[in-house]
């Protein structure tokens, strides 16, 4: 693996990148039309090990103030270098300069402390299934 990682902000990506970074990343990924979701993007920021694709953050936007941090994904092969938070980093970043004042995320439990180290802090929220209720 190499040291040298870059990060960018809303590079051009195709689904089949994509779509290969997730089915490397995610058990029961089904491929998808990834440039459908990327159009409703504020940003997103993907990191490149010699030019291949090893981690993605999607930024969806609201068009206000509120952003939401999604599909977060590190390749197994670079996990627990720092990608992640350094992606999270750059995403946040990334949305402050374009004017977001609240960036939200969802997570699984497991998740909690890599999301603290990212700035994140857990709040009540109410969530309704829309395809169960």
């Amino acid at each position: 693996m190499s040291d040298a990682i870059r990060y960018e902000i809303s590079p051009p990506l195709s689904d089949e990148t994509l779509n290969a970074l997730f089915e490397a990343a995610w058990e029961n990924h089904a491929p998808c039309d990834f440039q459908a979701r990327l159009r409703h993007s504020l940003l997103y920021v993907g990191a490149f090990s010699e030019g291949r694709l090893v981690s993605f953050v999607n930024v969806a936007w609201d068009g206000g103030s509120h952003a939401f941090l999604l599909d977060t994904t590190v390749h197994p092969d670079f996990q627990r270098h720092r990608i992640g938070t350094d992606l999270v980093q750059t995403a946040i970043v990334a949305a402050r300069k374009r004017g977001i004042e609240w960036l939200h995320v969802d997570y699984e439990a497991h998740l909690e402390g890599f999301y603290q180290r990212c700035g994140f802090h857990s709040t009540l929220a109410g969530l309704l299934n829309l395809k169960r209720n």
